[in-house]
């Protein structure tokens, strides 16, 4: 058979990914600190984008950086005429009235600087790590304790070093609160059971044998070697703690590889003030019973095309080297598509935070505990987009609502079915309804996973033990065995 060239036409389809496409994707996913720094990298290599300053009406100020002899040789011409000049690309295609004129204030709220806007102050966006203290305190707050308890576990926990001990004796404690010493020892061995393990030991046996204990199964050796043998221990004698045992060396050893895993300072993991400010992206208000959505433009700056450079291709272009031209326009069509870019990532952030509100009314009305269920899905079906730009759109974001600052991805969860053909429950609402009936138990009574799960489902809800046990877990709170130690 013999071989033979020849040449025909096929038809495909193929989607590629356009450079511009793949900066339009990676602009819509960064936070407002990272699109910040995108902006200022941007302004730094494209010499025909920067940064404008706002007039005295709100309007961009135009640009001054010709010269009066440029302005009178390569006056500006008309939008319409930019056409003629026969040049391809983007820059002939451009509404420059939508840059330098009044379009380019569209989709913006101009505010009076003296009128208060609603907006929480800088201060209330402060988000920083708990004090060992203050994490103690609110464990204290969501037990149900005697007052007389109450105060000393509070006085115990001010005498915390950073470290997780205790530094106040129990006769100390209570000659200082003048209470019996017996009840002083029932309030720190409440603060012993608190998280981190191990705080309020008055030494470092102590610190470790709460932690061993609380390990329990397979924990029952290194137990034995901390209450009665260990002066051994705190030398590494393996050895020695083998012949007081009377067992093998290798089960010791075993025993002291699992101690050495225990933390013996639980403090340290709350030591430190680190401060961090988080700056909503978006803020919801309620305006005569409408709750309204503005995007958080501070700080970012107001980019517009350089008039400059825009007067050598619509004016005197064709004086310049074709090599120059090129590139010119190469720079113009990217910062254009540069502020496309950031207008549509505007559009598309408002659009997705405004879908949420309106399904997630209830929350804003009522309150976290009346979240319903939503997914990224329902958002995307709703504003007609991909879920995958929704899930760029709420990544890293914040929107400062009556109840709080959220990142948006808060407001998706799943839904737990109820009886009786109601709407599904949320997830994070089934959270807050178990967190509320733990802290109403009563006194010494804790309730088992079983027996939340029954009032759930007395309450409509279907729901598992093991998700009720999940949710739980998921929340910081104890389980039932552990809690009734507390009492």
């Amino acid at each position: 058979m013999a071989l033979e060239l020849r040449q025909s036409l096929k038809l495909t389809q193929q989607l590629v990914m356009t450079p511009q496409l793949q900066q339009a994707i990676k602009l819509l996913q960064l936070s407002r600190l990272e699109l910040q720094q995108a902006v200022r990298e941007e302004l730094e290599v494209n010499p025909a984008l920067e940064e404008g300053a706002d007039g005295p009406d709100g309007s961009p100020e135009e640009d001054t950086a010709a010269t009066p002899a440029e302005e009178e040789t390569a006056a500006p011409q008309a939008p319409q005429e930019a056409s003629t000049k026969g040049d391809s690309g983007l820059i002939d295609r451009v509404d420059w009235e939508y840059y330098f004129g009044d379009g380019a204030r569209e989709g913006r709220v101009e505010r009076d600087p003296d009128e208060e806007d609603g907006r929480p102050y800088y201060e209330n966006t402060l988000t920083r790590r708990p004090t060992l203290a203050e994490h103690l305190e609110s464990q204290i707050n969501l037990l149900d304790l005697p007052e007389t308890e109450r105060t000393a576990a509070f006085y115990l926990i001010g005498n915390i070093d950073e470290n997780g001990y205790l530094t106040v004796t129990d006769e100390e404690a209570a000659d200082s609160l003048s209470l019996p010493v017996e009840e002083v020892t029932r309030a720190i061995a409440r603060v012993q059971t608190l998280d981190p393990l191990g705080v309020g030991a008055r030494d470092l046996r102590e610190c470790l044998l709460i932690q061993a204990r609380e390990k329990g199964t397979g924990f029952e050796l290194p137990v034995r070697i901390l209450q009665d043998h260990f002066d051994l221990f705190s030398k590494g004698d393996v050895a020695g703690a083998a012949r007081r045992l009377k067992i093998p060396r290798e089960a010791v050893k075993e025993a002291f590889q699992k101690l050495v895993t225990l933390w013996p300072k639980p403090g340290r993991a709350y030591s430190g003030d680190d401060v961090h400010y988080i700056t909503p992206d978006v803020y919801v208000f309620k305006v005569d019973d409408q709750w309204v959505v503005t995007l958080n433009e501070d700080g970012q700056p107001r980019l517009r095309l350089s008039s400059y450079y825009r007067r050598l291709l619509t004016g005197g272009g064709e004086e310049l080297p074709k090599e120059d031209r090129e590139f010119l326009k190469q720079k113009v069509n990217s910062a254009l598509w540069f502020i496309k870019s950031i207008e549509q990532r505007k559009r598309t952030i408002y659009k997705v935070v405004e879908t949420i509100i309106k399904l997630q009314r209830d929350f804003l009305e009522k309150g976290p505990e009346h979240m319903r269920p939503l997914t990224l899905r329902d958002v995307a079906e709703e504003i007609e987009m991909h879920e995958s730009t929704v899930s760029r759109v709420t990544s890293g974001k914040y929107v400062y609502t009556p109840h709080g600052i959220y990142e948006l991805k808060f407001f998706f969860n799943s839904g737990l079915n109820r009886d009786g053909g109601e709407e599904d429950i949320a997830s994070k609402s089934v959270k807050e309804k178990i967190r509320e009936i733990i802290r109403a138990e009563g006194e010494g009574k804790p309730l088992s996973d079983q027996e939340l799960m029954r009032l759930l489902q007395n309450q409509g809800i279907r729901i598992a033990r093991r998700t009720v046990t999940k949710y739980r877990a998921q929340l910081g709170m104890l389980s039932s065995s552990r809690r009734r130690r507390q009492f």
